[in-house]
């Protein structure tokens, strides 16, 4: 009854232009039961570029994400946020990382190197999903 208390806190941070295409049909629904799988998910964010639809943003927040909407590189403040929030609440001890975009790589490594668990959801891509795999303690793929 009390099994929340014993769980670790988890983030997700999903990255939208990669990942939400209408060739991939992402289910965000899924992505927050993995999460609910590795613990207390306390941090879930969508990232967008200035130009997502108002009905992708009104679908992110209808499943509990917060869209996160940049002006510049979607890339970028995604890795930032992969390290920031990690750093200034450290309660967070899992990360769930959801692309297909092997540029994530170095904040992979800087949360390893922080000693948090770090996941990764991904669509099966030979490449990417190698890569991705070799700095994530467990690979999600993704159907």
């Amino acid at each position: 009854m009390l099994d929340f208390l014993f769980k670790k806190n988890v983030a997700i941070f999903v990255d939208g232009p990669n990942m939400i295409r209408k060739d991939t049909k992402l289910n965000l629904a899924k992505l927050k039961r993995i999460g609910k799988k590795l613990g207390n998910v306390v941090i879930a964010h969508v990232y967008l570029d200035q130009y997502a639809p108002q009905k992708l943003i009104e679908a992110v927040l209808n499943q509990g994400f917060s869209p996160i909407i940049t002006s510049g590189d979607v890339d970028v403040a995604m890795a930032v946020d992969l390290i920031f929030y990690p750093a200034i609440r450290r309660d967070i001890k899992k990360i769930l990382l959801v692309t297909r975009d092997t540029d994530y790589i170095s904040a992979l490594q800087r949360l390893k190197e922080m000693d948090l668990e770090v996941y990764v959801a991904t669509y099966l891509n030979e490449g990417t999903s190698k890569a991705l795999k070799n700095y994530a303690d467990k690979l999600f793929i993704l159907r």
